[in-house]
């Protein structure tokens, strides 16, 4: 057996781990991750599905909490990388406020 860990796919520093249409953004020991689910396929590029319309939800991480006090932002946007780009910013402000209590 090896002791090696896989590293995760990072996106602006933080793990980005993908099961199936849904994609986890964040560390999952910090307060707060972003869960991205893809609602549709995009356009075609080759080989290569696009995604189309992605759901967004911030979430809270503490297990504590009824899972309707979980969410703490949702929204959608067209396409992944505009997804993406809005988690990291959600993502960081969240964390530098939980940081600032």
């Amino acid at each position: 057996m090896s002791d090696k860990k896989t590293p995760f796919l990072t996106y602006k520093g933080k793990p980005l781990v993908r099961n199936g249409s849904i994609l986890y953004y964040g560390d999952l020991a910090d307060p707060c991750v972003v869960m991205l689910q893809v609602q549709s396929g995009g356009d075609q590029q080759g080989d290569l599905q696009l995604s189309g319309r992605v759901s967004l939800t911030l979430m809270s991480t503490d297990e504590t909490l009824p899972a309707d006090k979980r969410i703490l932002k949702k929204s959608e946007k067209d396409g992944l990388y505009v997804a993406m780009d809005l988690a990291s910013v959600w993502l960081e402000r969240e964390l530098d406020r939980q940081k600032g209590k």
